[in-house]
């Protein structure tokens, strides 16, 4: 299966390169804002997709956010990538990992132009939520598991 944790030192590397090319750079965010202080807290699962040429397509996260809740966030699929259903894959492997865990439901704040795949993932939409870099509107979204 081409999702699975990042384990090596390079994969690690290679997952955070990902998440900022595609999530800060196209914003003029430092390197280094791809980052969050509890990536490496131990309840949270991180998922990198390998392409068949072993490039790094699609990375993502989740960690537990409240009672039976957890949290997808960091989802990035580089361009080259993107409607493969990479993105689809990484939120399935995701989900299953909450499961696993016991959460039944998980959250997410959607860029606006992802709303709409998001919706195609079974997710509903609760309401706007903030907008990130005073530019990129985002949307509560929501998945019971």
């Amino acid at each position: 299966m081409p999702v699975r944790p990042p384990h090596s030192p390079a994969d690690f590397a290679a997952y955070y390169q990902l998440r900022y090319e595609v999530l800060r750079q196209p914003w003029n965010q430092p390197l280094g804002s791809e980052r969050a202080d509890d990536d490496a807290a131990p309840s949270t699962v991180h998922a990198l997709f390998t392409a068949e040429d072993g490039a790094v397509a699609g990375v993502a996260r989740l960690h537990p956010c409240g009672p039976g809740q957890a949290q997808v966030r960091y989802m990035a699929v580089h361009p080259d990538y993107q409607g493969q259903g990479i993105g689809a894959a990484l939120l399935q492997y995701l989900e299953e990992a909450a499961r696993r865990q016991g959460l039944a439901e998980c959250i997410l704040h959607a860029r606006e132009a992802a709303v709409p795949f998001y919706t195609r993932q079974g997710y509903q939409l609760v309401a706007p939520s903030h907008t990130l870099f005073g530019s990129i509107p985002h949307f509560l979204m929501r998945k019971e598991l």
